[in-house]
């Protein structure tokens, strides 16, 4: 039996201790976060969020299997968000409107969740009106019975199968008076119960899991009151891909209880704020070497070179790479370098007498030595 076909379907509950302790912690995670992102500035948050944002959507469409251009992606978060990027890139028709979706989720989080307003999602994931060389309907509910499969063809594996088409309407019409009713707390567990409720119906011919990972997100901003975004849960369940599709068929089959899928989601967000230092370092660190180093007198071509480095270039800030990326000689670029050792913001790297590799002085406790490990050049 399927958990829409049980009697108490969809009065989900869950054990509100062991719910209430780990929301302490996701709480507690996401909040020092957080702190450490205002206290740099609006601006650094607002680059934080398009890279969160990035990898939120490329991942969630990863998941399904369908692979993003992920400089297109940011370069379309970005544009829409006004904030500056290097290496901008044109992004296509399918990245615009993939991302027009979600940052309608985050950026209109106040807004009703509504039919209308999943039919256009629906539209912007399927803009040809095809699932790869499939026919579907887009921008309505499905009309046809649905099951989630795997395997070759002629030896499927049914996951689950979705409530039957002619009660979706009436399904979703409770689920979007559920997310929208001032009575429902605006917390992590909503984001839990709307992505397992919203799939279990599985209300589209195609593209439920995205639609219900960007419902999902604005509960999240919804509970944060705000349409920033510091962390990316889609891509820490595509790195459990595996253990989140088990747990979401698992608690599928089972009562309305789905407390063992709360706990998980909630012990996924923590992974992902944990994480979430590592994928926006390149920001943090930038942000705080231009705190300390706001008085120091640097030219506007150490600063562009600078930015390069700290924006994540590949490769050894050594006097010849900086000649390449400033576009100036040998010598200028030696006296570059030898005017920001003394300064104390460049730091010589041990090992070499000639063609020394130099590191970036990020603040007193934070040294970044750009390119990767083991590299000669």
């Amino acid at each position: 039996m399927y958990i829409h076909q049980t009697e108490d379907w969809p009065n989900f509950t869950w054990d509100q201790t062991r719910i209430g302790l780990k929301l302490v912690k996701v709480n507690k995670a996401a909040g020092f976060l957080e702190g450490r992102l205002s206290a740099i500035g609006f601006d650094v948050q607002k680059q934080a969020t398009v890279e969160a944002l990035t990898h939120d959507i490329v991942a969630s469409s990863e998941i399904e299997n369908v692979i993003l251009n992920s400089d297109q992606v940011r370069s379309s978060v970005a544009r829409r968000m006004g904030v500056r990027i290097t290496n901008e890139t044109e992004p296509s028709h399918y990245v615009e409107g993939i991302v027009e979706m979600m940052l309608d989720a985050v950026g209109n989080y106040a807004k009703p969740l509504t039919d209308d307003r999943l039919f256009g999602w629906h539209s912007c994931l399927f803009p040809t009106g095809r699932s790869g060389m499939e026919k579907i309907n887009v921008g309505m509910y499905r009309i046809d019975p649905m099951n989630v499969e795997s395997g070759p063809l002629g030896r499927e594996k049914i996951h689950y199968h979705a409530p039957e088409a002619d009660v979706v309407p009436s399904e979703m019409k409770r689920f979007l008076d559920w997310f929208n009713a001032d009575s429902t707390p605006k917390d992590y567990v909503k984001s839990a119960v709307a992505h397992f409720w919203f799939v279990s119906i599985h209300p589209f011919d195609d593209g439920n899991g995205r639609i219900s990972r960007a419902i999902a997100d604005m509960a999240l901003s919804q509970a944060d009151n705000s349409s920033l975004r510091y962390f990316s849960i889609s891509r820490q369940i595509n790195k459990e891909k595996r253990k989140y599709n088990n747990i979401l068929e698992r608690c599928q089959k089972a009562s309305v209880d789905i407390t063992v899928w709360i706990d998980w989601y909630l012990d996924c967000m923590l992974r992902s704020i944990e994480s979430a230092e590592e994928m926006l370092s390149s920001i943090l660190n930038k942000a705080i070497f231009w705190q300390n180093h706001s008085q120091d007198i640097i030219t506007d071509r150490q600063k562009q070179v600078l930015n390069t480095y700290l924006d994540g270039y590949v490769g050894k800030l050594k006097v010849k790479n900086w000649a390449k990326l400033a576009s100036v000689s040998g010598d200028t670029a030696a006296r570059d370098v030898k005017e920001l050792v003394s300064s104390g913001i460049l730091v010589p790297q041990p090992g070499r007498f000639r063609d020394v590799a130099y590191g970036i002085k990020v603040s007193k406790d934070i040294l970044l030595i750009p390119g990767p490990e083991g590299e000669d050049d």
